[in-house]
């Protein structure tokens, strides 16, 4: 069971893990076992939450197919546990980014007192400025 917060979890039955065989060099082992791991996930038919679903859907992530399938391939590590338990995080960290509701920004003008400081200060700049020019007499 992958659980992603207090009252949100994911039962393993509709998560399905496949080892394949990882790419990139390796030597000889590479060709030989089956260390990475692909991950995929419905969100569709998955009992999260709705709210979940839909934020999820609404994400434009790569790993995210048109159909609704989360898919993860893992093959950082030499182990294949180590690559499941790669796929499950991230798994879980896609999911948890989605539960985060921004802040709606809500637009400000700056004060009366913070425009006049502003100007001072340039206008003081300005003067220090001036000052480095050629000397006359």
């Amino acid at each position: 069971m992958l659980i992603i917060s207090n009252n949100v979890s994911i039962p393993d039955d509709e998560i399905e893990l496949n080892a394949i065989r990882a790419q990139g060099s390796g030597g000889q082992n590479v060709n030989k076992v089956s260390s990475a791991i692909h991950l995929r996930f419905d969100i569709n038919a998955s009992s999260l939450p709705e709210f979940y679903k839909e934020r999820l859907l609404q994400l434009k992530d790569s790993r995210i197919t048109k159909e609704g399938i989360i898919v993860i391939k893992a093959q950082q590590f030499r182990t294949q546990e180590k690559n499941r338990d790669d796929a499950l995080q991230r798994l879980q960290l896609l999911i948890k980014s989605v539960s985060i509701v921004q802040k709606a920004r809500q637009a400000t003008k700056p004060s009366r007192s913070a425009k006049r400081k502003r100007v001072d200060s340039k206008t003081k700049r300005g003067q220090v400025k001036s000052l480095r020019g050629r000397v006359t007499d």
